[in-house]
């Protein structure tokens, strides 16, 4: 049986599906139909994956419905609902192969555990900023040691210091030179700071 039989069976606090939802089969054909750039497939594939899976959730609750207040005369209505479930979490299924999301198992734990996945998100955004002062911090205390070798290395060596600091702004100059002239910049930043 298919979920167009679903529509004419009433009563026992059934939801009607909407008339603009789509059988399995109908939403399979419409996305084979479509064809655009690859993260305009990858975003509809994830919005029919999300519409199955919420047509699942109302096949479900019909159900819920079914069975909660059965009856002899519920048990047709109860068949077809049980293979509108088969069938949708099928069409599913297949949806979900063209789909390629990856989820990491701590979010999956954090659900069984019962917890919100935003944990996992709000607990990496944490590591990263972590890190990123740790970094900073080592990239700080590295501009320190070289500002510092700079100033012992010009009381050493004063002219070949001079020497390094002109070959450091020339090309730094030219560096910055080509930037403009590409226009584009890896990282966006043009910073040419003089040398101590």
């Amino acid at each position: 049986m298919d979920s167009s039989q679903n529509n004419s069976v009433g009563g026992n606090g059934i939801i009607n599906p909407k008339s603009n939802d789509a059988s399995p089969a109908d939403s399979t054909a419409a996305a084979a139909s479509t064809a655009g750039s690859p993260a305009e497939e990858s975003k509809q594939n994830l919005n029919q994956v999300i519409n199955s899976i919420d047509k699942t959730l109302g096949i479900l609750h019909q159900l819920y419905l079914t069975v909660s207040s059965y009856n002899v005369s519920s048990q047709l209505p109860l068949l077809q609902r049980l293979n509108n479930l088969v069938l949708e979490l099928d069409n599913t299924a297949k949806l979900g192969e063209k789909c390629n999301i990856q989820v990491p198992m701590e979010v999956l734990n954090l659900i069984d555990d019962g917890k919100n996945p935003d944990e996992f998100t709000r607990d990496v955004l944490n590591s990263c900023i972590a890190k990123n002062q740790v970094t900073k911090g080592k990239t700080d205390a590295f501009k320190g040691l070289r500002g510092h070798l700079l100033e012992e290395l010009e009381q050493a060596f004063p002219e070949e210091v001079e020497a390094y600091r002109e070959i450091r702004a020339a090309s730094a100059a030219e560096a910055k030179r080509l930037a403009q002239a590409q226009s584009l910049l890896p990282n966006g930043d043009v910073k040419v700071k003089p040398e101590i």
